[in-house]
């Protein structure tokens, strides 16, 4: 579909643009934020290396049924560009893509994109003071690299014993095979997470017999989705202050729900209304009880749907609660020794976020990749930028993930922070930057006082917010509001400046290698 979004004027670059060679990796909404912000701000030498054929991210990768945003499409989306035609309150995943890629057209960023080119290594070169970049298709250099993979690239496979032994169908989620007939089939769900809630609705009325593997039952609250009138849609259109009111309250009032993250008890309420919620869908008391969490609200993501728990009580529908033990060449094992005979074996088993794979293919000063410097669990000066890495800034990076509201959000705010290090670079002739070990030390001894109250840390669970040192390195504790105030503005004092040598970079690489410039 053609989105219909209102034009914004461009602000004229300067006359004498600031000319820094920059790589982006990443085309989703980090990556794609990114571009434009840099081409709005006269900045002109930059590329987006994309592994895959087309921009989009995380909404080009998950594509499967019933695929779709759980925050209110007005506010899942980028500040500079409302998209008055969203058909629905909570936007599904074809119409976020295709507000992806209109984006990448109508703010000219999609020239600047190299598709299929995977980044396989990045290395900062002190003499020459810049990055060396690694790809699938040739060798760069770029003065600044900004990475905008986000946490939710790479699917998590979980090591199960006979996987490779079973003979029918295997496939994850976020690649989700569509030449795969499911109807009439044995399906096997291994994963009760935000995609497993909307993909189960979806294919349970096509499969002969759906098997749902549950470990943790998740929170489950109403999302009370609805579509969105024509009538209002052209009132958003003609009048974009309407929808920037409706944007305004569905974020006050998503906020609000931070106040819970924070100080548990108030979630209470919350979970109440979740049981309702339980009660109603599942009259049966016994599947009922296998899907109550025994944990607080909270603790784990909690999942907006209104067709999931209803759903389990289909009688094509089974709950087994018992572990996994192993799979066999047509049937999945359980530890009560129960055989389980499947065709299919569908995995909704969530991404590699506190182990994400760019970690180990960063290095920066000292030759150290960033999962050493890390050294098992992610830290970050204002989830940007990190010591001994200069000139790299990640977007989505530790401790900026949300439990309440759009991720967009954050990744606005940290775009106007990378866009004033920019700045200070060109302003006074630097090299480049990176945070002082102090003030990234402080930042994080912060970060960790104010997590220990959360309901993250007191509610009693085990999720993958948690890293394997026992540390929340995912998550953001308090309000966006209270982020962006920290965050937007960069402080020179926080950082070291690092000088340009005297002697002159080269221009460019020997062959084959390539320059990032000219875009």
């Amino acid at each position: 579909m053609r989105l219909t979004c209102p034009t914004r004027e461009v602000p004229v670059p300067p006359r004498h643009a600031p000319h820094f060679p920059i790589a982006i990796v990443g085309s989703g909404f980090g990556g794609l934020g990114m571009a434009i912000r840099l081409k709005e701000s006269g900045f002109q030498d930059f590329v987006i290396f994309e592994r895959s054929h087309d921009v989009g991210g995380v909404w080009r990768d998950n594509s499967y049924p019933g695929c779709a945003c759980d925050v209110q499409s007005h506010l899942y989306s980028f500040s500079f560009a409302p998209n008055p035609s969203w058909s629905r309150a909570f936007s599904p995943q074809g119409e976020i893509h295709a507000y992806l890629r209109d984006c990448a057209d109508r703010f000219g960023v999609r020239p600047h994109v190299r598709f299929q080119h995977a980044v396989q290594d990045a290395r900062w070169n002190d003499a020459e003071q810049c990055w060396h970049i690694q790809t699938s298709e040739g060798l760069y250099t770029a003065n600044v690299l900004i990475s905008a993979v986000g946490g939710l690239s790479e699917p998590s496979i979980p090591h199960l014993p006979g996987l490779e032994r079973f003979q029918g169908k295997v496939m994850h989620s976020a690649r989700w095979d569509h030449g795969y007939a499911l109807e009439g089939r044995r399906v096997a769900v291994i994963g009760t997470g935000a995609s497993a809630i909307q993909f189960v609705p979806a294919i349970q009325p096509q499969v002969g017999r759906l098997l749902l593997f549950q470990r943790t039952p998740p929170w489950v609250v109403p999302r009370n989705d609805r579509s969105i009138p024509e009538r209002m849609r052209r009132l958003y259109q003609r009048l974009p202050g309407t929808q920037r009111f409706m944007r305004g309250l569905i974020y006050a009032l998503r906020e609000l729900l931070a106040l819970g993250f924070m100080h548990p008890w108030i979630l209470r309420l919350v979970q109440r209304r979740a049981l309702e919620h339980l009660e109603k869908s599942i009259p049966d008391p016994v599947l009922r009880a296998k899907v109550t969490p025994k944990y607080t609200l909270g603790c784990k993501r909690v999942l907006v749907s209104d067709d999931y728990l209803p759903t389990l009580a289909k009688p094509n529908v089974d709950v087994i609660t018992d572990g996994i033990r192993e799979l066999r060449e047509h049937s999945i094992v359980t530890a009560d020794g129960t055989e389980h005979a499947a065709d299919a074996v569908i995995l909704g088993t969530g991404f590699h976020v506190t182990d994400m794979p760019m970690m180990h293919h960063i290095h920066g000063r000292d030759g150290r990749s960033l999962a050493q410097a890390w050294g098992g669990t992610m830290k970050a000066h204002l989830g940007t930028t990190i010591h001994g890495f200069p000139n790299l800034f990640m977007l989505l990076g530790p401790n900026t993930g949300l439990g309440h509201t759009s991720v967009i959000l954050m990744i606005e705010s940290q775009i106007d922070h990378v866009l004033g290090a920019l700045r200070y670079l060109e302003g006074r002739g630097l090299a480049a930057v990176e945070p002082t070990p102090e003030a990234q030390a402080d930042f994080v001894q912060q970060l960790d006082t104010r997590m220990s109250g959360t309901v993250w840390k007191q509610g009693g669970c085990e999720s993958w917010y948690i890293d394997a040192t026992g540390r929340i390195s995912t998550l953001w504790p308090g309000f966006t509001f209270s982020f962006r105030r920290r965050v937007e503005r960069f402080e020179p004092s926080e950082y070291i400046a690092i000088f340009p040598h005297r002697q002159k970079r080269p221009a460019a690489l020997p062959a084959p290698s390539r320059e990032v410039v000219h875009a």
